[in-house]
């Protein structure tokens, strides 16, 4: 606790100005070349770190990046007056030198802490549906031992009944034994039956307590497993979480990067050339270079939108093609029919045919953009891979899973892909084992996942709305893949679900 001496002297100090904090140039020789632009290369080789204490203070880890200082880097004022001073040249150029190599350091950096933490968000993603199907695998073997235990005690309980009404009482054993007369072998044979009937009792009835005991034991184990599934998939979203801002925190190194190292690298060259080449010159180098990039940006802009017109183009023939088709093979059910019926009548010449029908009015037209469930064919290509168990092939770098999370289409490299429905984006990007990859939320506990997306196919961002059928990526090969494809998957609650189902369902056969 301060004493009322103390509040009054810092009351005193408060009162007289103070002129202490560093100048510009004094920050800058106090502190080159090593400025927040260190601390940013620091921060993104532990970008786990940076999110473990941005969740302990309550902020998210974009939110405690560190930023880029415009006050770190040198004026064209001060490559001026070090052009003019052989001394502070060559500090000048070792400083510009140091802020270069910063600037790349900080965007590989980031990039390989991007793609350590998707590759951390790819492995949980595996637990979690390793997990989900063994809690299922569980449940589905209790409730088989369940009903074996119940079908067991069924069937004991008829034989108990057969005993009751065979040993209940005196006048039962009278009439079981009635006619054996003084015969001893028949009567130990009936005898025998009924021991027989007591120990198959006995089996049957062993046989009940023993599933009945599986099936609790199973249930347990079921339970337990369903919380580890739940557990697993709060890791899998919080890896999620963190590969999503390792990503955006390297997309913004990397365009931080370009917005200061143009300058950079024209400005060292200025102090290094000894040509009569002016300031101004270097500068204008600057402009022209920032324009050149400018319009390479641009140029491959046009190309994606004409490749998604094109991409449209075809969806809407191959959607007229189908319409054709159906139309036709409407047309010919109706002419088959009419046919039929002619030649009923033909063979019933004595009975006067009856009048022709009128045709059943056409089906409406289907809509233009998608079927009335709300949901599409997530590109065109042919099924080379459906859900389930299946062997292991092996490359050269790894081998697929023995479970198959999803469906495999392959329409050729570079083909479009689609939103299967209408939803949010929650994740668009690198992702481990399934390359580029996208996740739509759909709403209701339902998302999709496109996996092996070619690189710089992804053409949707985190938090984006699309519509179904909304162009989003191209197929690929990126990833752990043999081959361009496009893998498919569908979640229910987070865990995986047959795509192929649950797409005929919805009306699309995939």
């Amino acid at each position: 606790m301060n004493s009322p001496q103390r509040a009054h002297a810092h009351e005193d100090i408060d009162d007289v100005p103070c002129d202490c904090a560093p100048t510009a140039e004094e920050r800058r020789s106090l502190w080159s070349p090593l400025t927040r632009r260190g601390a940013i290369t620091v921060g993104a080789l532990s970008i786990a770190t940076i999110g473990a204490i941005a969740a302990f203070r309550g902020v998210t880890p974009a939110q405690a990046a560190i930023t880029y200082n415009p006050d770190d880097y040198p004026t064209w004022d001060d490559v001026e007056r070090a052009r003019n001073d052989e001394s502070a040249k060559a500090g000048e150029v070792t400083r510009i030198q140091g802020l270069i190599t910063q600037l790349q350091n900080a965007v590989a950096a980031a990039q390989a802490a991007a793609t350590q933490a998707a590759d951390d968000y790819y492995a949980a993603q595996q637990e979690f549906f390793e997990a989900a199907r063994r809690a299922d695998d569980l449940q589905a073997q209790a409730d088989e031992q369940s009903t074996k235990a119940n079908e067991a005690a069924q069937a004991a309980a008829k034989v108990a009944a057969k005993l009751s009404r065979s040993g209940g009482d005196s006048t039962a054993y009278d009439v079981l034994f009635a006619g054996s007369g003084e015969d001893a072998d028949e009567i130990l044979a009936q005898l025998g039956q009924l021991d027989k009937l007591a120990e198959r009792n006995q089996s049957i009835y062993a046989d009940a307590v023993a599933a009945r005991d599986s099936a609790q034991h199973l249930t347990d184990q079921a339970e337990e497993a369903r919380k580890e599934r739940d557990r697993l998939q709060k890791v899998a979203e919080e890896k999620m979480e963190i590969a999503r801002q390792a990503q955006a925190a390297a997309e913004q190194a990397l365009a931080d990067q370009q917005s200061y190292l143009i300058t950079l690298e024209q400005q060292l060259a200025a102090l290094q050339d000894n040509s009569s080449k002016t300031l101004q010159e270097y500068k204008d180098g600057v402009a022209q270079r920032e324009a050149y990039e400018a319009e390479q940006r641009r140029l491959e802009e046009e190309r994606r939108r004409k490749a998604a017109e094109e991409a449209a183009r075809r969806a809407e023939e191959e959607r007229q093609r189908q319409e054709a088709a159906r139309k036709a093979a409407e047309e010919e059910a109706a002419r088959q029919a009419e046919a039929e019926r002619q030649r009923q009548a033909e063979l019933n010449q004595g009975t006067p045919a009856s009048p022709a029908q009128p045709a059943a009015p056409a089906a409406p037209d289907p809509a233009p953009v998608q079927p009335a469930t709300g949901w599409v064919r997530p590109n065109s290509g042919v099924q080379t891979a459906g859900y389930g168990w299946r062997s292991q092939i092996c490359g050269s770098s790894y081998c697929s899973s023995s479970f198959h999370e999803g469906v495999d289409l392959a329409a050729g490299c570079g083909a479009s892909i689609v939103a299967a429905s209408a939803g949010t984006v929650e994740y668009a990007g690198y992702n481990g084992g399934y390359g580029n990859y996208i996740r739509i939320n759909h709403g209701g506990g339902v998302s999709t996942g496109y996996a092996h997306i070619v690189n710089g196919g992804v053409l949707v961002g985190y938090g984006q709305y699309v519509e179904a059928g909304t162009l989003i990526a191209y197929e690929g090969n990126t990833g752990n893949s043999f081959g361009c494809h496009l893998h498919f998957e569908v979640y229910i609650n987070g865990a995986t679900t047959n795509p192929i189902d649950f797409m005929a369902g919805k009306g699309i056969s995939v």
